[in-house]
């Protein structure tokens, strides 16, 4: 497909799921974790309550209706203040659609989505090592370097 044609950003809805199906696909093939994405795929009724949420934003890009990137979102409700923040989990586009201004036209209808909602800002995590994102993110935010860790839900005896 040429970069040439229109793209648009589309809110998914409960309504979507056809678009949900791409957008995980999308994802998986991008961060080459097809597995993660695909094989134990949500249900519809999950999915349909996930966005039908308050909490939950997905964003499809769309080129002639199918779906070349996205953005996987969290709304945080605060509790020191009474305002939000917007937390991007996944962000990707097709290896075939990137540099064409997909990913920033995606974070610039999310920042939309963030207005309304009166989101205090918008963050996202880029791993080392991956300089595409780290340029993207630079160019549009301020950068924090902080340090991520996984708890395990799972209690051990070392735990007690």
């Amino acid at each position: 497909m040429s970069s040439f044609e229109p793209i648009s950003i589309r809110q998914l809805s409960a309504n979507d799921l056809a678009l949900m199906e791409g957008l995980l696909a999308t994802f998986g093939e991008a961060f080459d974790e097809v597995d993660t994405y695909r094989s134990s795929r949500p249900s519809d009724t999950y999915l349909k309550r996930l966005l039908s949420s308050d909490y939950f934003i997905a964003l499809a890009a769309l080129k002639n209706g199918s779906v070349v990137g996205g953005i996987a979102a969290y709304e945080l409700q605060k509790f020191e203040q009474e305002r939000s923040e917007i937390y991007i989990y996944d962000l990707a586009v097709a290896a075939a659609h990137r540099h064409e201004g997909i990913a920033t036209a995606l974070i610039q209808e999310l920042k939309k989505i963030a207005v309304v909602r009166a989101a205090y800002v918008i963050f996202v995590q880029a791993d080392i090592g991956d300089e595409p994102a780290i340029a993207l993110y630079t160019k549009l935010g301020v950068r924090e370097d902080v340090l991520h860790f996984d708890i395990a839900v799972a209690v051990s005896d070392e735990d007690a």
